[in-house]
This record gives C-alpha cells, structure tokens and sequence, in this order.
C-alpha cells in the first residue's frame, strides 16, 4: 500500500553541488600541503616573517581576480567583520602555525589544528544560528576520535610532544575557528573574491612589524626555503582560500569545517613521503575514522515527495 505521509531518508547536504565538491576537494589537499611546507621552511623564517611572505605573494595574485569585477562597497558591520577575519585567521592564525611547526611535526600540528571545525560548529550553531543537526553533531564526533588517533599515532616517538609546540597550535585552532565565524556572515552579501582580498591585505598589514624580520631572512635563506613560502602564498593562500570562500558561501559553516577533518591523514601521508616520517598504526586508524566521520557529517533527513513508499 502506498503511503502518502513523508517518510524520512536520507541525502546530500544543502549546497553541496559538484562545483562546491571540487572547491572543497582543492582546498583541502592545498592546506595538508601546507603543513609540509611550512615544516620544511619554518627554521629558514621566524614565525611572522614566514607569515608576511606568504601574505605579500598571496594578496598580489588575488588583486589578479578583482580585475573586472565590480566593487561591492562593505557596510559598517561588514568592515568590522572583515577587518577581525583578516587579523584573527590571515595573520593570527598564520603566524601561530608556523611557530608551532618549528617544534611540533606536521601531522600532529594538523591533529591539534584540526579541533578548529569543532569550535566552528559549535559556534556557527549558537552565534550564526545555524542549528547543530543530529548527523553534524555525530560525524563531528567520530572525525574528532580520528584526529585524536593520529595525534597518539604521530606523537609517540622518542621527543614526545612540545609543550609550547601545543599551545601555539591550539592558539592556530582558535583563531581559524573564530576567523570562519566572522567571514561568514560577510559573504552573504559580498562576493567572495573580494572578502577574501580584503583579509589577506589586512593580515597582511597586521604582520608588517615582521618585515625587518622577512628581509633579513630572505638574505640568508636557501632557495627551496624561498620557493617554499612563494608556494605558501600561491596555493595554500591564494588558491585554497578563494575555494574555501566559494564554497562557504553556499553551504553552512558547520557542515564545511568539518571537511577539513581530512587535512591529518593526508598530512600524515604527505610527512611520509616528504620527510620519511613512517605513521603508527594508530594513526592510519585514526584517518580511517576521519573519513568515515565526513561522510556521516553530510547525511541529512530529506522528506520523500508524496505517493512514494
């Protein structure tokens, strides 16, 4: 017999077209890398100087994608948005990892990074009046268990982990949450594109007590070390943050921070190949349990359309 009542089922998270895939897909392999390079550059660079760079390469290709674009001129409250987004995550956040990676190894900085999606879901549930769905709330959970795996994992060797290593880790967790809470409601009206010019030049110009620091470096540092924050400004910077900007005008913030539950685990693979860090089990286990807690993250209750069963 054919029920005309709608029964609950289960389907893809609002805004979460094939376009909005790719851009969430592109940010994410482009910030795991940048634990790598970050890694890898971070003793040539004090923590700001590396920052600054990365900031300066960034913010000239993104003034490349405002050419023909209209300006959309920012309200008040808007300004106030954009200007604590671009000090809070384009330079706070910046600047707290790169000191954290000069003693902590890439993956288990992602692990501690990787509570941010945690505080952002929380947080786009209660100041941006999101809701915190059942299926969020639960995905949320179980990728939080993974990355908690991975830290064990990546963690155990012989040093341990480094205190201050941490807190400035956890520091880059806050600040990226609190820098997705305020670009959000800035993108409701503004194009993203825009937004994201405007607090890669206010980070940028946040960090300018660091460029005594930046010069000095620059002298002294190999070229793989330079090519490496030239890398961070362009692909990390530019690129990933246009993506994320894109994609988080089309879907709630909860739902997009959890994403980036992934960036660990390919963290972890990339430490192995780049720099023959070999993962415990615990931790493949863990990143394991990453993806499977994305995935539930997505599900949503949709109502079947009347007359079907």
């Amino acid at each position: 017999m054919t029920s005309t009542s709608p029964l609950p089922t289960v389907g893809r998270a609002p805004g979460l077209t094939p376009t909005v895939t790719v851009a969430i897909v592109v940010t994410v392999l482009a910030w795991a890398s940048a634990f790598i390079v970050i890694r890898g550059t971070a003793p040539y660079f004090s923590g700001g100087a590396l920052a600054l760079g990365r900031l300066v390469v960034g913010a000239a290709l993104l003034s490349l994608l405002l050419i023909g674009r209209k300006w959309v001129a920012p309200t008040r409250t808007e300004w106030l948005l954009i200007v604590g987004f671009g000090v809070v995550w384009f330079g706070g956040y910046n600047i707290a990892l790169n000191i954290a990676e000069k003693t902590l190894d890439a993956g288990t900085t992602a692990m501690i990074v990787n509570i941010g999606p945690i505080l952002i879901a929380l947080g786009a549930g209660v100041f941006l009046r999101e809701g915190i769905p059942k299926w969020l709330a639960i995905g949320a959970g179980i990728a939080f268990v993974g990355v908690v795996l991975i830290g064990v994992g990546t963690s155990g060797g012989g040093d341990g982990v480094d205190g201050a290593g941490v807190v400035w880790a956890l520091v880059a967790a806050v600040t990226y949450a609190a820098g997705v809470l305020m670009q959000k409601p800035a993108l409701k009206r503004l194009p993203a594109a825009q937004v994201t010019w405007l607090g890669c030049v206010i980070g940028l110009v946040a960090c300018l007590p660091f460029a005594g620091q930046l010069v000095e470096a620059l002298q002294t540092a190999p070229g793989a070390a330079i090519a490496g924050a030239v890398y961070l400004g362009a692909v990390p910077t530019a690129l990933a943050f246009s993506t994320w900007a894109y994609a988080l005008s089309r879907m709630p913030a909860g739902q997009l921070g959890v994403t980036t539950y992934i960036v660990p685990p390919l963290a972890v693979v990339l430490g192995l190949v780049v720099f023959g860090e070999i993962p415990a089990v615990t931790a493949i286990i863990g990143g394991a349990i990453c993806l499977v807690g994305v995935g539930v993250s997505r599900r949503r209750p949709v109502a079947l359309s009347p007359g079907r069963a």
